[in-house]
């Protein structure tokens, strides 16, 4: 299975973070379905290009999360993700960008109003330009 991961060897975020921030977000919107059989860590590794450690991290973090499930001699599965485990992930994940956004405004001198307003306005245009599509 081809797992689309996209690595950014220009960012500050570790190799590990990013591959596991976005199969976690695919395995949560169900993108990835429950029961989907993962590429082996090797094949994995492979194809993004990167340590045989890294994806094993991964995957251990995301079994640990229960998002995935290793059996013996099989192979590692996409767990079956129940409706509340899905929102509070969706959550986790907004409230983490969203975080970052509101820091990263602070520390130019934006005001809290300013922050607001461009909020507003750009999910306003993001979920107008999401209607065209």
């Amino acid at each position: 299975m081809n797992i689309p991961v996209q690595i950014d060897e220009n960012s500050a975020e570790p190799l590990y973070a990013q591959i596991e921030k976005q199969l976690r977000s695919l395995i949560v919107t169900g993108q990835i379905a429950a029961g989907t059989l993962l590429p082996s860590i090797r094949e994995l590794a492979g194809t993004l290009r990167c340590s045989v450690i890294t994806v094993r991290r991964v995957y251990q973090d995301l079994e640990n999360e229960g998002l995935l499930r290793t059996r013996q001699g099989t192979g590692t599965f996409v767990a079956l993700v129940e409706e509340d485990m899905r929102s509070a992930h969706r959550l986790k994940a907004v409230t983490e960008a969203l975080d970052t956004a509101i820091a990263t405004g602070i520390a130019v001198q934006m005001t809290e109003q300013e922050l607001l307003e461009l909020f507003a306005e750009m999910v306003k245009k993001r979920y107008e330009v999401q209607a065209k599509e």
